[in-house]
């Protein structure tokens, strides 16, 4: 069981921002800047690379969630903006073998980013 099956079934706190049927939203506990969440499915998944023809509704509910919880903390005006990180694999930076978005906001992002 990954740490975030453990928040998604309450055994950890997280500062969650937005849960529904297919998806948690909820604060990095290591933020990389000042807004950083995580967009995490309820299926375990355990990374984009794995993902299987069926997991096509959940992957796009996970973008289509972020659009709208950026939306909701004013990261989509032309002023702001945010960055959508996904890792796979050890040497892509994958810490947590379930599929998850990172939402980075907050400050100048550079590029190219790693």
């Amino acid at each position: 069981m990954t740490i975030f099956q453990k928040i998604i079934d309450r055994e950890i706190p997280a500062d969650i921002l937005h849960e529904d049927e297919r998806c948690i939203v909820f604060r990095d506990i290591s933020p990389q800047a000042p807004v950083h969440l995580l967009i995490v499915p309820k299926k375990l998944i355990p990374r984009v690379g794995e993902a299987l023809p069926e997991d096509e509704a959940v992957l796009g509910h996970l973008l289509l969630t972020a659009a709208a919880v950026s939306t909701r903390l004013g990261l989509n005006s032309s002023t702001e903006g945010f960055r959508l990180v996904i890792n796979n694999g050890r040497a892509g930076g994958e810490a947590v073998p379930h599929l998850h978005i990172h939402l980075l906001a907050g400050r100048q992002l550079g590029w190219p980013p790693g």
